[in-house]
């Protein structure tokens, strides 16, 4: 039953996230089409779920795939329909990461470390990518804002979930591995794409 509304609810965001494109401000358009709002959803999405460690990568791919087939339905409906294969391909790749992260994010220990540093790596990552590769055609607000979003999470979870300068450190390490591995990522995935 917690696949059906994962997809279902994903399959919403999805659609709804190809309509936000007509109506937010220009300054706050790329969360409706960017790998770190639809990662936010759809740990937002999996951690709503609190399924083990399995059951959330699971849900983490399809919640991904769901997002992409409801943003392409809606999209299509809207008239300007696009080939969406890349996305839906890095989705049932990422998507099993994203959702053990928000599985594990809820947790102590190493747990709420890697899944902490894998989601503000990736938000970290892609401010980074939009500010310096397409910020002059997106404007430079929103990838700032999820960079600072990013860096938020790691200083709270050092906070308040990491008790130990080593685990601190170990943390730090992560959301910079993260980051530079998503940065490249989506980098090489442009190239494709284009």
């Amino acid at each position: 039953m917690q696949l059906i509304a994962v997809a279902a609810a994903s399959a919403l965001f999805g659609g709804a996230t190809s309509f936000a494109q007509t109506f937010l401000p220009d300054v706050l358009r790329p969360f409706a089409n960017s790998a770190s709002g639809w990662t936010l959803l759809t740990a937002m999405v999996v951690a709503e779920c609190r399924a083990r460690t399995v059951p959330s990568a699971v849900f983490g791919a399809v919640s991904f795939v769901a997002l992409v087939l409801g943003y392409q339905i809606v999209s299509g409906l809207r008239g300007s329909a696009d080939e969406q294969t890349l996305f839906l391909i890095i989705g049932i790749v990422v998507g099993p990461f994203v959702g053990v992260a928000a599985s594990w994010f809820h947790r102590d220990g190493w747990r709420a470390l890697l899944g902490s540093g894998i989601l503000s790596g990736i938000a970290v990552g892609e401010g980074v990518y939009g500010l310096v590769l397409i910020s002059d055609t997106t404007g430079w607000f929103y990838w700032t804002i999820i960079a600072v979003i990013g860096l938020v999470l790691l200083i709270l979870t050092a906070r308040y979930r990491i008790h130990n300068a080593r685990g601190r450190v170990l943390l730090a390490l992560v959301v910079l591995a993260v980051g530079v591995a998503f940065f490249f990522a989506y980098l090489a995935a442009g190239q494709i794409s284009r």
